[in-house]
């Protein structure tokens, strides 16, 4: 949510916003909180001059009081009570008019960066950087699942029984080395500073309206029925929330945090669930890391954070490249991000398995999420997410990219002592 002040005195760089974002069906949005801010402050100067009137009307009815004017006493007494009937009429019109402020204005996109480059769709996304160089062995790479049966490793036929579409079974050593990736994942946050927690699985929904998208909410979250909770679609919606409606003392900023927890999506839109694969899934695991820091350092943040997720690729030796998210790519509140992409020898090309966001202060102006600086005042944080590891997509890229001709899978180094020192996983079926 962006500041409403911006929108009151720079209402067309909101509305440009809105262009760039392909989202012009959202420009009378604009219009529409000026109109609702105007009626909502006209409403709160009529009731600060009543209540201040109700204030010098009390004073004179004492007054007329001592001095045994029982009637004219009477007569401003009828007066504050037609000032509290329309004071108790304006509180009500504000607070109805309010909630619908809010949500235009929970609903008009955060303010992008200048180096955001503009597109209607990820088909515009723009390569940034890439990390160890892509091959392509001379042998044959199965899908993914093919290998991973092979090995003994996943179930998804049993599971589409026990549970339906978008589930699996992982099993022996490649449900450890499930297991050991996201170990190594967190160690490796660890060592990089970061906070591990364990949040919550559920949240309420003024948390879940507060970190998302409306149509974000609608697409992806589980409500549970009969509750205000909701299934975390990532941990960063949970790890943000703590924070909701607190001030943080500045001397503690950053707060750097790594995150484990299982996620939960209803993968509704476009894409779909996919009948074979563990791409695209209802239920998985993820490592997350989370930052909230000062406005100014967000930028820096933003770019140690998805660096380390390719570090973290590149130790276990697998090529990845940086995709620069373009305008229409961009989620309502953030303000830019980059998916970290792993490249498939299969398909020959790269997909995607992280995405590194920074929200600058929207999610934090939803959530009420504050610091004191050092002037005393009361500043809205900077949030940013990225993921670390997410390991059903990154058991696509590892198989793939340590498949040996034999069918067998290399463990790269940094993940034997997490293996037990295990150095190959071999097939169980030829």
């Amino acid at each position: 949510m962006i500041d409403i002040n911006l929108i009151r005195n720079n209402p067309e760089l909101v509305r440009e916003n809105i262009k760039k974002k392909f989202q012009n069906h959202k420009l009378a949005l604009v219009d529409q909180v000026l109109e609702l801010d105007a009626k909502v402050r006209e409403l709160k100067k009529e009731g600060d001059t009543l209540r201040a009137s109700r204030n010098t009307l009390s004073t004179q009815i004492g007054q007329l009081m001592r001095d045994k004017k029982v009637d004219e006493a009477n007569k401003i007494k009828a007066q504050v009570v037609a000032n509290n009937a329309r004071i108790l009429e304006i509180e009500a019109e504000e607070e109805k008019l309010n909630i619908e402020l809010k949500k235009c204005m929970m609903t008009i996109p955060n303010i992008i960066a200048e180096d955001v480059p503009l597109g209607e769709n990820d088909s515009k996304n723009v390569e940034g950087q890439r990390f160890l160089e892509a091959k392509v062995p001379n042998f044959e790479i199965p899908y993914h699942t093919e290998i991973l049966e092979k090995l003994g490793g996943i179930d998804v036929d049993s599971a589409r029984r026990t549970s339906g579409q978008g589930f699996y079974y992982l099993v022996g050593d490649i449900a450890r080395l499930h297991s050991a990736i996201l170990a190594y994942a967190r160690d490796f946050m660890i060592d990089k500073g970061f906070t591990y927690v364990i949040p919550p699985f559920m949240i309420r929904s003024d948390v879940v309206t507060g970190v998302m998208s409306f149509d974000e909410m609608e697409n992806m979250m589980y409500k549970i029925e009969g509750e205000d909770l909701y299934l975390i679609g990532t941990s960063e919606h949970s790890m943000i929330g703590r924070f909701m409606g607190q001030i943080i003392d500045e001397s503690k900023l950053p707060l750097t945090l790594t995150s484990y927890s299982p996620c939960f999506r209803k993968e509704k839109g476009a894409h779909g669930i996919e009948e074979r694969g563990i791409y695209r899934i209802h239920q998985f695991e993820k490592q997350e890391m989370i930052v909230i820091c000062k406005p100014e350092e967000a930028d820096e943040w933003y770019e140690k954070m998805w660096k380390y997720t390719v570090e973290l690729f590149v130790s276990m030796e697998i090529p990845v490249r940086q995709l620069i998210c373009c305008s229409g790519d961009l989620a309502d509140l953030k303000y830019k991000s980059c998916d970290v992409e792993a490249w498939s020898p299969r398909q020959k090309k790269y997909f995607e398995v992280g995405s590194c966001s920074n929200l600058t202060d929207a999610q934090a102006r939803r959530l009420n999420i504050k610091y004191k600086n050092a002037k005393g005042e009361n500043v809205y944080a900077s949030t940013l997410n990225n993921t670390v590891v997410a390991p059903p997509r990154m058991l696509i890229c590892f198989v793939e990219n340590h498949l040996q001709a034999d069918g067998s899978v290399v463990i790269p180094k940094v993940l034997q002592p997490y293996m037990g020192g295990k150095t190959v996983i071999a097939p169980k079926n030829k």
